[in-house]
This record gives structure tokens, C-alpha cells and sequence, in this order.
């Protein structure tokens, strides 16, 4: 089944519609769309190799004779279920979670459920004993998942608004034509324009939006612009894990225009990297 199937609707209009969702209807998931979301994960494979496993975990009813206690520190209000994956430690590994963790968040906004990507603000070591995490195996992010209510929370208010989700980076910094030094215009993007814009819209670790991409003929430079300081506040570099994400966007809508193409690591030493940008992969169309 392709992604499109599966997905259920248009990508951009999905994309168009997530956002951060951080206080839910009190009100567990009906089983029909547990059995959905848990066959959407059986396809968990990264575009490096990656494996992730996913598993739904209920904050409550699935722990009441636990001692585990799921916690956000107040971030989340409502949520009686969480989305929760480990990936195997592996060289590209946060880039396939950040990529498949995305699908799972796609899929589920297709569905008319909330979600809220948490990377900082919940307490690993209890959500690592509800999904059973193994020694080699790393659990960068988690996500609530529910029925969005319509009363925001003071913490979901403000939040939104320091995070400055409508805040994004424009073109111009973020796109470029055939090096650092050649802003990309929308009319020179062609028919890529739909999924830069779609990849411009993915949410990203506090709105960093560190994905820096350079189009050369039919290749689409992928690279990590990293926020000085950032990754050694974090247990993992989130920025790897955004980079996974603005993949997931980008490869979804090039391949619902109907763009062919795949992932590949390029000979990219002709093109002058700004400072502190390193160079993840490549879209190369029509293979």
C-alpha cells in the first residue's frame, strides 16, 4: 500500500492542517483507531535502515497497578494516550525516527487526532519502562495523542506563542540554487515548489528549522545548519531528528505530484558549506 493510500487524503492539505496540539477531550482512542494507528506502525523503516518501534501507551488504564508514572511536567493536559518509539542506535538513526515518527503524526492528523511532539519535556526513564526499552535501542521524543479540545490551556497559549509556530524562516533562507550563494526563487523551483513549502512547514525542536536545502539539476541537497549550543542542552541532537522530519514532508508531496525519485548520499565537495552546516543526503530524481 503507498503512502498515499494509506494517508487516506492530500498530503499538503494534512501538512496544512497539524499543529502542536497540547490539551485534549479526556477520552481514550476507540479501539478501530488503535488497530489503524498500530498497522500504520508495522511499516516503521527509515530511509537509512533504521528501525523504530512504536507502541501506544495508555497514561493510565494500562498502569494503574504499576509503579510506572507517566509525566510532561504540565506541558500536556487531557491526554489519556501517548505515542511513544525507541530506534536502534545506529549511525543516521534520529534522521529515521525524526522521518517515520513524522508519517505517524501525518497519519494521524489524517485521522482528526492531536498530537504534540515532546523531545525535552517528559520523563524519559518512566515512558523507556512502559515501552520496555532495550539496551540498544534510544528513545529521543514522544507524542500525546487524542481528541483535540477546544479550550487551550494558559501553558498551550503560551507556549504557541513563544514557540512562534507561524514565525517560519522564509525562502530565502533556507532554499538555495545550486550553492550557499543563489537564493532559490519559487519560479525557479518548478515543480519542486509544493514540496519545499510543505518541507518549510514541518515542525521542528523550538522552531529552528535548521534544514538548509540546495537544488542542482535533478538532486536536492539536504543539509543541517546546527543552532550553535543547542544539541549539548539535549540528551540527543533533536536538530538530526528535524532533519528525519523535513524528509518525511518533502519525499510525501514530491511522490503525491508525482516526482519519482530516492535518497542517496552525493558528491557534494563543489558546493561551499556555510559554518557549522554539515551535509546529511540527497534527493535524486528519477531513479
Amino acid at each position: 500500500m503507498s503512502d498515499e493510500q494509506l494517508l487516506g487524503s492530500s498530503i499538503t492539505e494534512i501538512v496544512k492542517k497539524r499543529i502542536s496540539v497540547r490539551t485534549y477531550l479526556e477520552q481514550p482512542l476507540t479501539p478501530e483507531i488503535q488497530d489503524k494507528l498500530r498497522g500504520f506502525f508495522s511499516t516503521s523503516r527509515g530511509p537509512f535502515g533504521g528501525n523504530v518501534r512504536f507502541e501506544l501507551i495508555e497514561s493510565d488504564l494500562a498502569h494503574k497497578e504499576s509503579s510506572v508514572k507517566l509525566g510532561t511536567y504540565g506541558v500536556i493536559k487531557g491526554a489519556s494516550t501517548y505515542v511513544v518509539a525507541v530506534v536502534e542506535k545506529a549511525d543516521r538513526n534520529l534522521e529515521d525516527f525524526g522521518y517515520f515518527f513524522e508519517k505517524v503524526v501525518l497519519y494521524a492528523t489524517s485521522l482528526g487526532l492531536g498530537t504534540c511532539w515532546l523531545g525535552g519535556t517528559f520523563k524519559k526513564s518512566e515512558f523507556a519502562k512502559a515501552i520496555e526499552q532495550k539496551d540498544h535501542e534510544i528513545l529521543p521524543c514522544i507524542s500525546p495523542i487524542g481528541y483535540p479540545s477546544n479550550r487551550k490551556s494558559l501553558i498551550d497559549s503560551a507556549m504557541r506563542f513563544t514557540a512562534g509556530s507561524k514565525n517560519r524562516k522564509g525562502w530565502g533562507e533556507l532554499f538555495f540554487n545550486s550553492d550557499f550563494g543563489h537564493h532559490l526563487s519559487k519560479s525557479a523551483a518548478g515543480k519542486y515548489e509544493t514540496p519545499l513549502e510543505m518541507l518549510r512547514l514541518a515542525p521542528s525542536a523550538s522552531n529552528k528549522q535548521p534544514w538548509r536545502i540546495v537544488k542542482d539539476t535533478n538532486k536536492s541537497h539536504f543539509f543541517l545548519q546546527h543552532t550553535k549550543g543547542y544539541a549539548k542542552f539535549m540528551a540527543h541532537d533533536l536538530q538530526r531528528v528535524d532533519m528525519g522530519i523535513a524528509m518525511c514532508h518533502f519525499e510525501l508531496t514530491a511522490k503525491e505530484q508525482g516526482i519519482s525519485g530516492k535518497w542517496q548520499i552525493s558528491d557534494i565537495r563543489s558546493i561551499s558549506t556555510p559554518p557549522d552546516t554539515e551535509y546529511l543526503v540527497s534527493w535524486v530524481e528519477g531513479i
